[in-house]
């Protein structure tokens, strides 16, 4: 498979593989946690509520039941067995008794033509007048406080949430305690055995009472003869539901602040990081720093901050050294241009000046090899400049490595002239030696070492290639016999421009790029080249030896 030549550093790609990293953990932890919060409390409030209101209903309903047997057995008159009927004069101080031990609750019982016979709220006062007592006020929390209930009834209205029980109407405008159901519906449905519980109305009236209102039938020798309606404010459920609701906005305002406190504490730990390091970027572009203009306190962090910072730090260091190169390049470059320019200048004034066709003709051969010495120069230049750019576009693929030094072989024997010349032998397994490399590039820093080979090998004199695995590298050597390098050029042999020519050479032949040039194509490639001395057994130098190592694939 091909392998880009941008391959990520193993402390990038463990990174990479991470399921949930720190910041989004963090970020999830934000966002989430109020919301989780405020959902929980919601889904418990309607259970509560929905709890609070049965408990109510079943209270209500045994404590009607038992007004109904009461009313059954003392308020019916038998006159006829078939036909019972209940005595309002017994009903309704009866009814108002029993009621009595419930300051905020009202009973009515009515009879089976869907009059009303009784009520616990009326009374007989001085001189024989008739009135009804009203239910006691509801406890007033104050204006703060009823202000945030109604916008939490407002804001639990938009919500989606289970409703309480079988409801008539829970709106302010249900009407209050003289509010009363189809009373012959219900006595039909009673006598013909349909209904045994009749279901509950709940309401809440304009003054915000939240009345629960149960009806059971009274009946004498299975025969139905009213029904009592048992009508009670619910003030322990609206208690109770405006403690929740308090406690609720707490917990709410709890999660705010949290949330605050967090995304602040983001904003520092994130958001300003981010924006250091977007003003160190700018000072970066704007040339006021070459090194340290990321700040160390994000250079030490290790989160994605911290993995960002590191990596701006690393391009402003390879883009200040590639700026760096680029200049010595330059000036290297005008430097070797002006030596054959200055070379050619020179001649031209000289050859104004004398009329010795002779020395005219050599000073010509003069400018002629300037010429081609700057024509050599220019057109290594150049590649040397278009190398980069083509190697960060091109993806490195398995090449085999023998076949193509078996070409070189045969091309070093096919364009021998004579005996004399260096011979080229290779030793290489027999088997696939496959490296991650660019095949035209490999081939160009193979005939570059080769050439640089024959150049210092002496007559008749041998260049061994050799190829081996060394751990995960596959190891390339090209050995001569020639004179060797000098120890102190060693580390400056790949130098641009650097020339260590043979003394038997034609000044000019050289540009002084190829070993350059050959370096930059192998660390591009991932890869390693080094230069030594190859000695004999009496530690005598016996020629050089160049080593290329690449990534085997």
């Amino acid at each position: 498979m091909p392998q880009s030549l941008a391959t990520p550093t193993p402390a990038v790609a463990q990174r990479r593989q991470r399921w949930v990293s720190p910041l989004l953990q963090r970020i999830l932890l934000v966002n989430a946690l109020p919301l989780a919060l405020l959902v929980v409390a919601l889904l418990y409030l309607d259970q509560y509520q929905n709890g609070l209101l049965e408990a109510q209903v079943g209270a209500l309903r045994e404590q009607a039941r038992v007004f109904g047997g009461a009313m059954g057995e003392s308020a019916v008159r038998t006159i006829d067995p078939d036909n019972p009927r209940l005595v309002p004069e017994i009903a309704q101080p009866l009814l108002r008794r029993l009621t009595d031990p419930t300051p905020d609750a009202q009973a009515k019982l009515y009879g089976p033509d869907g009059t009303l016979v009784a009520d616990s709220r009326v009374r007989v006062g001085p001189g024989g007048t008739i009135g009804t007592e009203p239910l006691p006020p509801p406890p007033q929390h104050g204006p703060l406080l009823s202000a945030v209930a109604s916008i939490y009834d407002i804001v639990l209205s938009w919500l989606p949430h289970r409703p309480a029980l079988s409801q008539v109407d829970m709106s302010p405008s249900a009407g209050g305690p003289e509010w009363q159901p189809d009373v012959k519906e219900e006595l039909r449905l009673s006598s013909a055995g349909k209904s045994t519980d009749m279901p509950p109305y709940i309401r809440r009236t304009m003054d915000n009472r939240l009345l629960v209102t149960v009806a059971v039938p009274v009946e004498r020798d299975r025969h139905t003869v009213g029904i009592v309606l048992l009508t009670r404010e619910a003030r322990e459920v609206d208690s109770s539901l405006f403690t929740v609701r308090m406690s609720i906005l707490a917990l709410f305002g709890v999660a705010l602040v949290l949330t605050v406190l967090l995304s602040w504490y983001l904003s520092q730990t994130i958001a300003r990081p981010i924006l250091r390091l977007a003003g160190a970027a700018a000072d970066m572009r704007e040339g006021k720093g070459r090194t340290g203009s990321v700040p160390d306190s994000l250079l030490r962090r290790r989160d994605e901050v911290g993995v960002l910072a590191n990596a701006l730090a690393d391009s402003a260091s390879a883009l200040w050294q590639r700026m760096d190169a680029i200049e010595r390049f330059a000036a290297d470059v005008a430097h070797e241009i002006k030596n054959p320019l200055t070379s050619i200048r020179s001649a031209i004034e000289t050859l104004r000046r004398i009329d010795d066709l002779a020395k005219q003709r050599q000073l010509l051969a003069i400018i002629g090899q300037d010429v081609v010495r700057l024509d050599r120069l220019i057109s290594d230049v150049s590649d040397a400049s278009r190398l980069d750019a083509e190697l960060s576009r091109v993806t490195a693929e398995r090449v085999d490595i023998v076949p193509i030094l078996r070409t070189l072989q045969e091309l070093d024997e096919a364009t021998r002239d004579t005996e004399n010349d260096p011979k080229l032998e290779l030793v290489a397994p027999p088997a696939e030696f496959a490296v991650w490399a660019v095949e035209d590039r490999l081939v160009q820093v193979l005939r570059n070492l080769i050439g640089n080979a024959q150049s210092f090998s002496p007559p008749r004199g041998r260049i061994v290639v050799r190829v081996r695995e060394i751990a995960d590298m596959g190891e390339l050597s090209i050995e001569d016999e020639g004179p060797g390098i000098p120890e102190a050029n060693l580390e400056h042999i790949f130098d641009r421009f650097y020339s260590e020519r043979p003394s038997t050479e034609s000044f000019g032949q050289h540009s002084g790029l190829g070993l350059s040039i050959s370096r930059q194509i192998v660390e591009a490639l991932h890869g390693h080249i080094s230069a030594e001395n190859r000695r004999d057994l009496a530690g005598k130098v016996a020629g050089a030896r160049f080593i290329v190592r690449l990534p085997k694939a």
